[in-house]
């Protein structure tokens, strides 16, 4: 029953903008921390952004601090990001966790970042 749905991903130039946006069923979405993670071919998972329960608090890493902007709708069950001046560097599969660990993970959507 539980559910992520990630969407918004897509071929952009370099220095263009996306927004993704995770949309949550299943669990009680506004009692989770969120997060966006990544994966690009032969690395490792990172986590990119975490917002906590109630929107108020977010960190970001390094190498997307100042281009990304994560954000929640607990009204809408939905989590975004907000990811401008692409660099082909954050080509990716994206992925939405909730909680720890995270404890549930959405399918991912492909972020292509080229000329």
């Amino acid at each position: 029953q539980v559910q992520l749905v990630e969407s918004g991903g897509g071929l952009v130039q370099p220095g263009g903008s996306l927004r993704l946006s995770c949309a949550a069923s299943g669990f009680a979405f506004s009692s989770y921390a969120m997060g966006w993670y990544r994966q690009a071919p032969g690395k490792e998972r990172e986590l990119v952004a975490r917002i906590t329960s109630a929107g108020g608090g977010t960190y970001y890493s390094d190498s997307v601090k100042g281009r990304f902007t994560i954000s929640r709708d607990n009204a809408k069950n939905t989590v975004y990001l907000q990811m401008n001046s692409l660099k082909p560097e954050d080509t990716a599969v994206y992925f939405c966790g909730a909680g720890r660990g995270p404890s549930y993970w959405g399918q991912g959507t492909q972020v292509t970042v080229s000329s």
